[in-house]
């Protein structure tokens, strides 16, 4: 780890992870990239170039990814590659259980619970008030919106994206490249990709349900 960290996204998600960072109160200093020409300042803190400027500074900085979407994000982390320091993100108010694994580039937000032997890949997003029992296992680039439940014995597929306020039963398996939409319940098996919405969840078809 070293002393200066630098947030790749200065939007909304990007302002909440630089909160998290402060609040872990590791870095000495903490600034910005982002593509947007516009934006000189945020949260406070400087926006001292764009994107692809991280490379000037990989050998002195650790790098995280703040994007929000999940195809984004991932394109962006293995961009920079095994040569970039790239940190785990926790916020102080969350809970994170015995033998829980977070991969790089991972954020878990204030609020979010992760019960004990849960397994979470590498740029994966733990949104506010999450919780996610004992056993989950979640691959690369997972995102886990605001106010979702996952029970114990989960597995979410890599890319899937599973919106706010949803709820999974336990030993429940979620492909990859899924969107499950906002206060869906997921009580079977997801085998095919897709977007799922409703209670019970079922797959959205041309348009509709």
């Amino acid at each position: 780890m070293k002393d200066r960290l630098l947030i790749i996204g200065a939007s909304g998600h990007g302002k909440v992870v630089a909160d998290i960072a402060i609040k872990m109160n590791v870095w000495k200093s903490i600034a910005f990239l982002d593509d947007n020409e516009l934006l000189k300042m945020s949260l406070g803190l400087k926006v001292i170039g764009k994107t692809e400027d991280a490379f000037k500074y990989i050998d002195d900085a650790d790098i995280f990814v703040a994007v929000g979407n999940n195809a984004a994000r991932e394109k962006i982390q293995k961009k920079l590659g095994k040569g970039a320091s790239i940190p785990v993100l926790v916020h102080p108010n969350a809970v994170i259980g015995s033998e829980v694994e977070l991969g790089k580039g991972t954020v878990a937000m204030a609020g979010v619970v992760i019960n004990s032997s849960t397994k979470i890949g590498k740029g994966c997003i733990i949104n506010t008030g999450a919780t996610i029992d004992h056993d989950n296992v979640l691959e690369d680039y997972v995102h886990i919106s605001t106010g979702v439940n996952l029970a114990g014995s989960v597995k979410v597929g890599k890319g899937t994206w599973i919106g706010i306020g949803s709820k999974v039963s336990n030993n429940i398996s979620i492909t990859n490249d899924c969107t499950i939409g906002a206060g869906a319940a997921v009580i079977k098996n997801i085998i095919t990709p897709g977007i799922y919405i409703g209670v019970p969840a079922k797959k959205r078809l041309n348009g509709h349900q």
